[in-house]
Parts: structure tokens; sequence; C-alpha cells
């Protein structure tokens, strides 16, 4: 598929359906712990505990996780704003427009908080943000956009709506990308990442995220460029290669994951999972964070 110039790039929309859908991040906390994953997605099916105490601690944050989410929600409506207009940006303005962000965002219910005694400002969380948001600025990456912004932003795809939803072998998956853009007859995806540098980590997202450009633009698999850009603590990013190997590979291990998530449901087409004692709590390094260690350490069976 050719794109031209100043030519809307569509997303294909689908059908709402209760079947699972496989993505990363669901997969991840899968193998994790049963339980977690009991609690994150099926917490109506709990007979115990009510699901308003699970979707409460379900949407405690902590301040590792606002952070990313603040620079990636800033860096979307920059990129946004670059769509509508390619005059050159007031650093001042922008700070301003990050720092009230923040101050929203730190509004939520930290885990630091509830389960401690560590309090989270705003103050705190907007010293890392702001680095950040240097190193973002500072790149050779938004020298180039800024300057092409006025040819080829409106080709843009910049954390489509929804979830990414797209179709790997025929089944639903999720991979909801941060940032696409053409040049040439390439597409090129930019992954945003405000932790640890681990390109082996986040290599699986990226393949999915060239599935998706795939699925949804028709785009040969050679012409889609995926990157992970990592932003702390200086800008760097790393390309991987995907080819056809690669990709035959990466689907039948999606179809493997997904057929192990569908062992844990006892109705497959309607999502519905067995009882919550068939998702036992995993004991591991990571307990002493998880947002459900309350009820867990309770109901434990």
């Amino acid at each position: 598929m050719t794109q031209k110039t100043g030519e809307k790039m569509d997303i294909k929309r689908f059908e709402f359906s209760k079947e699972l859908g496989w993505s990363v991040s669901r997969y991840d906390r899968f193998l994790n712990c049963k339980r977690q994953y009991f609690y994150d997605y099926y917490a109506q099916f709990d007979r115990e505990v009510p699901v308003e105490k699970i979707l409460f601690l379900k949407k405690l944050t902590s301040k590792a996780l606002e952070v990313g989410n603040i620079v990636h929600d800033v860096i979307r409506d920059l990129l946004r704003r670059y769509q509508k207009s390619s005059k050159e940006l007031k650093r001042d303005k922008f700070y301003e427009y990050a720092r009230r962000m923040t101050e929203e965002y730190c509004k939520k219910t930290f885990a630091e908080s509830y389960y401690g005694s560590v309090l989270i400002s705003a103050d705190e969380v907007f010293i890392k943000i702001k680095k950040i948001l240097d190193n973002f600025l500072d790149s050779k990456r938004f020298k180039w956009l800024s300057l092409n912004a006025k040819d080829t932003a409106l080709q843009w795809i910049i954390e489509p709506e929804g979830y990414g939803e797209t179709r790997i072998k025929n089944r639903k998956a999720y991979c909801k990308v941060d940032f696409l853009f053409p040049m040439g007859d390439k597409l090129y995806i930019l992954d945003w990442k405000t932790g640890s540098p681990s390109i082996q980590k986040h290599r699986k997202q990226l393949v999915g995220y060239s599935l998706w450009a795939n699925f949804h633009f028709n785009k040969p698999i050679k012409e889609i460029i995926p990157s992970i850009a990592y932003l702390y603590p200086e800008y760097e990013e790393k390309e991987i290669q995907v080819d056809a190997k690669t990709i035959a590979d990466f689907g039948d291990q999606v179809i493997e994951e997904m057929d192990n998530m569908y062992s844990y449901l006892q109705d497959v087409e309607n999502n519905i999972p067995k009882e919550k004692k068939e998702f036992p709590a995993q004991t591991n390094r990571l307990c002493a964070y998880c947002n459900y260690r309350e009820i867990c350490q309770a109901r434990n069976n």
C-alpha cells in the first residue's frame, strides 16, 4: 500500500465480541499470578469479595506508573498539536501544561500511600517528568518530527482510540501503538518507554505492533520499522528487525498463549472463567507490590 502525502490513514473497525483478546500485558499478568489475573479481568465473578473493592484496588496507581502515564499523555497531546499547527513550540507553555497534568494525575490513590506511609507529591513526580520531557524535546527525533509535521502530520497515528484491536491468525488481539508515521514507502512505529531500557523485554510488543500495522494498512512486514524510544535516563531508539519467520513464530506463540488462557475458562465463547479457586495465588517477589495484597493475604485459597 502506498500512502499519498496528506492522505489520512484509516484503521479497521470491529463489532463487539465477548471473546477473550490476547495482549502482551494480559499474558504477562496471566504468567505472573493467576489470582492477580482473575482480579484484573474477572472481578464480577468473585463470590467472596465485593466487586467494588476489587475495582478500587485495581485502580491503585504508583509513582512509576503515573510518570509513564503522564509522559505518554503529554507527548500524545504534543503530537496532536502538530497535526493542527506546525508553529514552533513554546517550551514554557509546554511545561506549564505538563505540570498541570501532573497535578491532576497525582490526585489518584497511590499504592505507596494506601499500603504505607509514603506520600507522593506532584512536585516530586514532576522532577522526573521534566527530565524525561527535556530528553524528548532535545532529541533528533523530535527535531525531525517538528520539521516534517507540516507535510506528514495528517498521516500520523497517535495512540488510536480504543485498545488497538486487531487479528493475529484470525484470533482477537490488542496491540495499541503509541505513535506510527510514514517516511518514504515505509511505516515507522515508536513506542515510548520511561523505565529501564531492555530491548529483549520489549521485543514482543514491537512484533505485535508490526502485525497491527500490517493488518490495518496492508503494508508488507519488510516495510514496517518498529522501535522502542527509551526516554530515560537519556533518549535512545532501539530498532528491531521483523521478518517472515519472526511473524510466523510469533503467530504460533500467540495461539499457544491464548489456548493457555482459554484453559481457565468454563465458557470460551462468552469469556466466562472457572471458579476463583482455579486461579491460585503464585508467590513471588512481586507480591509485595501487588494492588490486591490486602484481599489476597486474607483469602488465599
